[in-house]
């Protein structure tokens, strides 16, 4: 609102600086009047109008194969852990007494409008009327100057009988008549009345009468052709000061400017020049508000200078890995889409999609110092890829193992029980001869397929399920691609349903209920009705235990989900708050696929009773910590009467879960 208000205001001071500078004082009547109007109307516009201008950067390409970790953000200090709920709701008070200000103030001058339209309508109506040409005269009692109404002009009944009326003045409001210059009139009106706040609607409605003055006396000079009496005729009439509101008045601004006018000539080379000094006014004001730089990258590829096109050592060990493997290609920022044999592909196009190479693995034994130490000391160890605790470890010997690793782990990831910032994952003997040793010799598959495509691409066509890729390269605008071996995907998805609380720890209650019940209640219904081959479904909890915020994310992470949502039920001291809300954390990596996520859902959820109050951000351990993308769902308020009637229902419940078991459906 604040953007539309500065951006117009900016515009309609623009336009009417022109005006007065420039047009105002040129006999181009007709076009002044419907650059004043128009202006207006653009001046609205130009607030909601964008325009993108793709600007190329160029941005050097070499893709190698990334070991992303995705890392949580530490929790600060003063977090309360313990309680995922906002107890209260902040209500911004000074917002509602602005509103209610303007819009008391709103409602009053509209109705005044209203009231002085409906007064001169009675008035046309309450008198007698005289047609004269293609208007009405209507004839008052009360003395009074000639002005017009839409097709009304109304006049002093005496000075009609007697024919005090001159013709010039009848010529005068038969002008205002036939160009319905009541129209601009109810037009500025109105908008003076809702953007009252705004004193350049007051200016904007002086220059339109005025204008509509120099359009009734350019045609009275064109008939009459005796400016001196219509100059004396105007001077004599205007020392009646009376004006009357909404109509066209005979003695409105009776001042030199009409007076000079009259007699004044304007050049049509010079008429036209000004017209078209218009152009670059409205081109700078649209440029400046509407147009938006958006940068695109272009992709150099390194590899493709020829001094890089000489065949490496690197080269010759891919056309090794990959030889009589059939490549297929969807690059959606190329719109490409082949299928040929690796050996077909340029040399460039094998280094740009095909730059991971497997190194050789070779057996790496684990110095016996080291062994004793992950047994006896808190490091973070994994086993095969699964995260184990210490005490897993001491069933294994040294011998077991023919190779491991170690990464650095994020300061933010670690914690008071792993404060160290390594990771040690050891592979067993026969994990390592199955699925390392030799894995750098020739590619598994007879086809690898290979997608570059965006994120929202990917979460749309569910693209990794459908292309079965080897390799899948999605990217976000500005942002460079992450590669995801398809090859090393989960058969099934993995969903966490995480029922809120539990144990001591009750939640939100109301008289006989509480957020701990009402979530483990709304899992198990869950829990009956899933039966999705593809999906697996994981509960924190099914019965009434306490589980801390430590070991719910320990658990998640350790399943390696694939996606988290965590039940709650919301109360506020607000009694009139009310319906359902989802939570996502702008401090976890995975933040775009939580959003996809997370509306996918709301819609959903928004069949059931419940108000959708949207989505929103919130740093809650669930999410921040969880490797996985990740959603607290607040479904209802318990502290609201009618929502506590739906959650705490048999028919509520049924509904709740239906929706969630139809949406976990649809991730795949």
């Amino acid at each position: 609102m604040i953007d539309f208000l500065l951006k117009s205001t900016i515009s309609l001071t623009v336009f009417l600086g022109f005006y007065h500078l420039v047009l105002e004082r040129e006999k181009i009547h007709h076009f002044n009047r419907f650059y004043l109007l128009f202006t207006i109307i653009i001046s609205f516009v130009i607030p909601f109008l964008t325009f993108e201008i793709i600007k190329i950067v160029p941005v050097i390409q070499n893709i190698e194969p990334l070991n992303t970790v995705i890392t949580s953000s530490e929790i600060p200090e003063n977090e309360n852990q313990g309680n995922l709920l906002p107890n209260e709701e902040n209500i911004n008070y000074i917002a509602i007494v602005l509103w209610s200000l303007y819009g008391l103030i709103s409602f009053f001058l509209l109705s005044r409008f209203g009231k002085n339209i409906w007064k001169l309508i009675a008035k046309s109506k309450s008198n007698s009327i005289v047609k004269y040409k293609n208007a009405n005269l209507i004839l008052v009692e009360e003395k009074t100057l000639p002005h017009t109404f839409l097709n009304s002009i109304f006049i002093n009944l005496d000075d009609y009988n007697n024919r005090n009326i001159e013709d010039e003045l009848y010529t005068h409001e038969l002008v205002h008549v036939t160009q319905k210059h009541t129209l601009d009139i109810l037009f500025i009106e109105f908008l003076k009345a809702i953007f009252w706040f705004n004193p350049l609607f007051l200016f904007y409605k002086k220059a339109i009468q005025l204008n509509h003055e120099f359009l009734a006396d350019e045609e009275i000079v064109k008939t009459y052709n005796n400016v001196p009496f219509y100059q004396n005729l105007l001077l004599q009439k205007g020392s009646n000061n009376q004006t009357i509101y909404l109509a066209s008045n005979l003695n409105y601004s009776v001042t030199k400017k009409r007076l000079i006018m009259m007699t004044k000539k304007t050049s049509q080379k010079i008429a036209v020049l000004k017209k078209i000094a218009i152009v670059p006014i409205l081109a700078g004001l649209i440029y400046l508000f509407c147009f938006k730089i958006v940068a695109q990258e272009k992709v150099i590829n390194t590899n493709s200078n020829d001094k890089n096109l000489k065949t490496t050592d690197k080269d010759k060990i891919r056309d090794n890995y990959y030889s009589g493997v059939y490549v297929k290609i969807i690059d959606e920022r190329t719109n490409r889409k082949d299928v040929t044999l690796y050996e077909n592909l340029s040399l460039e196009d094998k280094r740009k999609y095909l730059n991971l190479i497997p190194e050789i693995q070779i057996e790496k034994e684990i110095p016996a110092l080291l062994f004793e130490n992950l047994k006896s000391k808190n490091f973070k160890i994994g086993i095969n890829n699964k995260l184990i605790k210490k005490e897993e470890l001491k069933k294994y010997q040294r011998t077991d193992f023919s190779y491991y690793s170690c990464h650095m782990i994020n300061k933010s990831e670690r914690t008071k029980e792993f404060p160290q910032g390594y990771q040690y994952t050891l592979y067993t003997k026969e994990y390592f001869d199955k699925n390392m040793k030799n894995s750098q010799v020739h590619f598994k598959g007879d086809t690898i397929i290979i997608g570059n495509v965006s994120y929202q691409t990917a979460m749309k066509n569910k693209i990794a399920k459908t292309l079965k890729a080897d390799t899948l390269v999605w990217y976000t605008e500005g942002k460079e691609g992450y590669n995801l071996y398809m090859n090393e995907k989960k058969e099934k998805k993995i969903i966490v349903i995480d029922a809120g609380h539990g144990g001591q720890d009750f939640g939100a209650t109301n008289e006989e209920w509480n957020e701990k019940n009402l979530t483990s209640l709304i899992a198990k219904k869950i829990k009956e009705m899933h039966s999705d081959s593809d999906v697996e479904i994981h509960f924190t909890r099914t019965d009434d235990e306490f589980m801390d915020l430590k070991k719910r994310s320990d658990f998640i992470n350790n399943l390696k989900a694939d996606l988290v949502i965590s039940l709650h039920v919301n109360q506020n001291k607000n009694t009139d708050a009310n319906g359902f809300e989802v939570f996502i954390s702008d401090q976890n990596n995975l933040i775009e696929e939580s959003k996809v996520f997370a509306e996918k859902l709301t819609t959903k959820l928004s069949k059931t009773q419940l108000r959708n109050r949207g989505l929103k951000f919130a740093p809650f351990w669930i999410l921040k910590n969880s490797l996985c993308p990740s959603m607290v769902v607040e479904l209802g308020f318990i502290s609201n009467e009618n929502d506590r009637k739906f959650i705490t229902s048999e028919k509520g419940q049924t509904e709740i879960a239906k929706y969630i078991v139809d949406f976990i459906s649809e991730v795949k």
